[in-house]
């Protein structure tokens, strides 16, 4: 029987307390409703951080038009090509001769010869069977100074296997070639933001005659495709390990992943684990932790029992996050997540012993969409989502913890907290920018 699609605004399935939710999952599956914060990254913009490159992607009209509008809005169309597949390619079966030409006619148009390609495919080319090694080989005998990089658009990938930002940043290293190692070289991978370097780890790093690179740091292609050389990865966002896996595998590169937990006994033991591993002195770490300390202390006391939204966006371990501040006696009321990590298991257990009433809260459930943004008291919210939900322009601007890592990102937190709470903003202008940290025309 049809249902008729009204503007009721009810929380059923939408919200839950943590004492009755479900791990690692709260909410059933099913139409998805996308709020208007756009800060999250896309694999456009995550594409664009291989210098020198040019994006072309082959899809049917529809699809396009999210990608195009994201390539202009970060004044990046100089970079951005699409070839459009027509009905007629799905039905006599022209996909690669479309993809050959189509992507030829691109590169000898574009008034420059980029030094790699990202040819984007759809969902329709493997509905098709189509042939790709036949279309990358014929591209690459055609132009042999260019390396294309075969890149996905598929949404069928969110619900099975590894997710479309996964195999983004899986794609991202895949250009690199066997070299010989450097023993001081270390790579960070598989994070979008650039790492903020006041963290102790890139001093860390940095004081043992490490040379830290990282994707946001290149400015050629050959920078790109010297970071082959490092002889160890470092990850801390969990949806870098295939990247990290691939390129051990690959590259014989060793890797270590840093999860950014906001643990302080968690973190050390951490570093720890680095330091063991590249056969260096463990440190001590006991300043960069009070500082921490002082400045949760400090944003306490000013924010005092104000509530507190936080959402995913803001970090990938936002139960350890929101531990974290209760801990530190901040209100935290809600948190505004559809899923959570396996890692995050603990975390989510012992806040649900401990704080059994806050409130579990989905995005993309359809009837989110309808409900009140209007509080009758201030709101501190962390992440754009929480902020969109809650009506409230008091909130810390950070999309995946924004280059923020370790101690000192704790205490960059703390002091953004403060700020917020202080400092209202314009919500409405700064949330429908896409690719936080990205330019943008808007």
């Amino acid at each position: 029987m049809l249902t008729r699609i009204g503007r009721e605004e009810h929380t059923e399935g939408a919200k839950v307390m943590i004492r009755d939710a479900h791990f690692p999952a709260p909410f059933k599956q099913g139409l998805e409703y996308s709020s208007p914060a756009r800060g999250t990254w896309n694999i456009v913009h995550t594409g664009m951080l291989i210098p020198e490159s040019h994006q072309i992607f082959v899809c049917a009209q529809g699809c396009l038009r999210g990608v195009v509008l994201t390539a202009a809005e970060m004044d990046a169309m100089d970079r951005y090509s699409s070839v459009m597949i027509r009905e007629e390619n799905v039905i006599d079966g022209t996909m690669e001769t479309l993809m050959i030409d189509g992507v030829t006619d691109v590169l000898h148009k574009l008034n420059y010869r980029p030094k790699a390609v990202l040819l984007f495919i759809s969902c329709q080319h493997f509905f098709l069977a189509y042939d790709q090694s036949l279309v990358f080989d014929t591209l690459r005998e055609r132009f042999p100074e260019i390396h294309f990089m075969d890149c996905y658009m598929i949404p069928t990938l969110r619900k099975s296997g590894l997710t479309p930002d996964q195999k983004m940043r899986l794609q991202l290293f895949s250009l690199l070639e066997p070299m010989e190692k450097d023993s001081k070289k270390i790579n960070l991978i598989g994070s979008n933001l650039p790492i903020s370097i006041t963290s102790e780890l890139v001093r860390l790093l940095n004081q043992n005659g490490y040379k830290l690179q990282l994707l946001n740091w290149c400015e050629t292609f050959e920078d790109y495709m010297d970071m082959a050389e490092s002889f160890f990865n470092l990850v801390y966002e969990p949806i870098g390990i295939p990247a990290a896996q691939d390129l051990e595998k690959r590259l014989g590169q060793q890797y270590r992943y840093l999860p950014f937990v906001f643990d302080f006994e968690q973190l050390e033991r951490n570093y720890h684990k680095l330091t063991d591993d590249l056969g260096i002195e463990r440190q001590n770490y006991k300043a960069y932790i009070e500082e921490a300390q002082t400045a949760l202390k400090s944003a306490k006391q000013l924010i005092g029992d104000t509530y507190i939204a936080v959402d995913y966006t803001f970090t990938f371990r936002i139960m350890s996050f929101t531990k974290m501040l209760l801990l530190y006696g901040f209100c935290v009321t809600e948190v505004y997540a559809d899923v959570f990590l396996p890692e995050e298991q603990a975390d989510f257990d012992w806040i649900r012993q401990n704080y059994p009433d806050i409130q579990i809260i989905s995005t993309n459930q359809p009837n989110m969409r309808y409900l009140p943004r209007n509080r009758d008291h201030k709101v501190l919210a962390i992440g754009q989502k929480a902020a969109y939900f809650t009506g409230t322009d008091y909130f810390v601007n950070v999309v995946e913890s924004g280059g923020m890592f370790g101690f000192d990102g704790i205490r960059q937190i703390a002091e953004l907290m403060k700020d917020a709470y202080l400092n209202e903003k314009p919500r409405k202008e700064i949330i429908q920018r896409k690719g936080y940290g990205c330019e943008s025309c808007i």
